[in-house]
Formats: C-alpha cells, structure tokens, sequence
C-alpha cells in the first residue's frame, strides 16, 4: 500500500506530535501495519456514513483517528486526524 499525505492531514499531525512527542512512534508502528494490511485488526479500520461516505478510519490511540480514502487498491491518502470529535 501506498499513502499520500493531504495538506490538512499534515498539518494535524505536527500538531497531534507536538502534544504529544512521546508518541510518534506509535503512530509510525500503525501506520507501518497500515502499509502492510490497511484492515488489520487492530486498526480497526470502518467504513464512513454521511459526508465522509467514500472515506475509512482507523484507530490510532483510543480516542485518535487517522480518516482517508482509497484512491485505487494500492493507494491510500491520508485526509485527517484527530480525535473523534474533530474528524467528523
């Protein structure tokens, strides 16, 4: 798999590294597992309703999602993160 990051999704990720500075490795181990089977079970990838119908998740932390779509079946793009307020 393949991943694209979006501006927003660049931008919520300096600030997500900058609260927490402990924890970049933890998103780079997921997303690693990400790049390997984006619907492994511990991501807890779903499908979106609504606005974001043509957009996934996945769990990073409890309350962190990383929110993106697939642009064919080896391409991801990553559009957002954040808790599950501020995605959507």
């Amino acid at each position: 798999m393949q991943i694209t990051f979006g501006p927003s999704f660049k931008r919520d990720y300096k600030r997500w590294i900058k609260q927490n500075p402990g924890k970049e490795n933890l998103l780079k181990r997921l997303v690693d597992l990400f790049i390997i089977d984006p619907f492994h079970p511990l991501l807890k990838t779903h499908k979106l309703k609504g606005n974001l119908k043509d957009c996934y998740a996945f769990t990073v932390e409890y309350d962190l999602r990383i929110i993106f779509y697939f642009e064919d079946g080896v391409h991801a793009v990553f559009i957002s993160m954040g808790t599950h307020d501020q995605v959507y």
